[in-house]
């Protein structure tokens, strides 16, 4: 789209609205380019040179006479599609303190296959198998047909900082398996999720997952760690009525 016509006075602002509606899950890439002249037609004086700045001369139009006709502004624009939200399930990781869980969380992707248009809500969701996994697969599969270039980023996002800082260190998270149903137009993620809380806590994140050449979607988490067990049990005996009885035991500090 071109607007040609309008008429800055000195230190006025332009507000220039971009608007972004995808049907599909799917990367986009624009420019928005203002162009600037001056309003009697005059050009600007410049010398120019074989050490002129090579990103200089593609922000400015040179007129025949060799003086600048315009000056450009070019501003890139990212459409980044993002999954409708839904009121899913949470995936929950339940381990007690000072103990240490793995669990396998699989998600489903909607829209990966080109030019597909619905997105079928019952199939955006997270679920958690709790058996816990006998061999830990270090290498992503590949099915037959997935493209090798197709690339998932994925993150943890916390609600705060605060809960970052407690909860970034004692979860991890490893991709392990991706499946592609052509059929449906959906990527079946499979990731390990490993949570070795320090105390007794309850807190949320989200998963998030990005294809690098599709779109953004969220996953909703729940992270509980219950009481710890009991460390031991201290008898004391008594020897008789009005008599003090003692008992020493040790303690370790886990920190300084």
């Amino acid at each position: 789209f071109y607007f040609t016509g309008t008429r800055l006075a000195p230190k006025e602002k332009l507000n220039i609205p971009v608007l972004f509606m995808p049907d599909t899950m799917k990367m986009y890439a624009a420019e928005v380019v203002i162009h600037v002249m001056r309003e009697n037609g005059e050009n600007w004086p410049y010398e120019d040179s074989a050490e002129l700045n090579k990103d200089l001369k593609r922000s400015v139009t040179v007129a025949e006479n060799g003086g600048i006709q315009g000056i450009l502004w070019i501003y890139p624009v990212h459409g980044i599609p993002e999954a409708p939200q839904q009121k899913l399930v949470p995936a929950v990781i339940r381990c007690r303190a000072r103990q240490r869980v793995e669990r396998r969380v699989e998600v489903l992707l909607t829209g990966i296959v080109p030019g597909a248009t619905a997105m079928p809500t019952a199939r955006n969701s997270a679920m958690v198998n709790t058996n816990n996994p006998a061999n830990i697969q270090e290498e992503v599969q590949v099915t037959d047909g997935f493209s090798t270039t197709v690339e998932f980023l994925y993150e943890l996002q916390y609600q705060s900082n605060e809960i970052k800082s407690q909860l970034g260190a004692l979860v991890g998270m490893h991709l392990i398996q991706r499946e592609w149903d052509t059929e449906s137009g959906t990527v079946t993620l499979i990731f390990n999720i490993v949570f070795a809380p320090n105390k007794p806590m309850r807190h949320e994140a989200t998963l998030i997952v990005q294809c690098t050449t599709r779109g953004v979607w969220k996953f909703p988490m729940l992270f509980i760690a219950m009481e710890p067990e009991v460390d031991d049990v201290i008898n004391i005996e008594a020897v008789g009525l009005n008599k003090e009885s003692i008992v020493s035991f040790k303690l370790t500090s886990q920190t300084r």
